[in-house]
């Protein structure tokens, strides 16, 4: 399995924009290409948080925004590689809702836990999970290493 390669101001920006929506949850589309094993994110494209009933602990990304992100990665040569997300007071480890509401396989699921006092968020752990799988039966989240590299 492949590495999640980013560069530092990507993975400050993920970990950014989850202090920024603290203390509800941030979300995002990661652009990139598949290079060899790993997935190279070159682009994020921050979402809004849709979800009304319970944005503290619970995110979903309108389907006009995915629409968006998948011409703008057509227009820029790049593909959807995933989806982040942060878990404000809560660890950086897929929820069973991440789990049941993932469905792009062989895309990656980035999650930056924040801790906070409930007005000021602090990011502190950040993971990637590889969807793996064929559908829904076999469908698994796998750990993936984070590369931080220089551009």
């Amino acid at each position: 399995m492949g590495r999640l390669v980013v560069s530092p101001e990507v993975h400050a920006a993920i970990r950014q924009h989850g202090e920024q929506t603290y203390p509800n949850e941030c979300c995002g589309i990661m652009l990139g290409k598949n290079i060899g094993e790993d997935l190279e994110v070159w682009m994020l494209i921050k979402a809004g948080n849709t979800r009304t009933d319970s944005a503290h602990n619970r995110y979903h990304i309108a389907p006009q925004e995915l629409i968006g992100a998948q011409r703008e990665g057509r227009k820029s040569g790049l593909d959807i590689l995933g989806f982040y997300h942060s878990h404000p007071d809560h660890p950086a480890m897929w929820s069973k809702t991440d789990f049941a509401e993932a469905h792009w396989f062989g895309c990656a699921y980035v999650i930056t836990a924040t801790d906070g006092d409930k007005i000021t968020g602090r990011a502190t752990i950040t993971k990637s999970f590889l969807l793996t799988g064929t559908s829904e039966d076999d469908k698994a989240f796998v750990e993936q290493e984070i590369s931080i590299e220089p551009d």
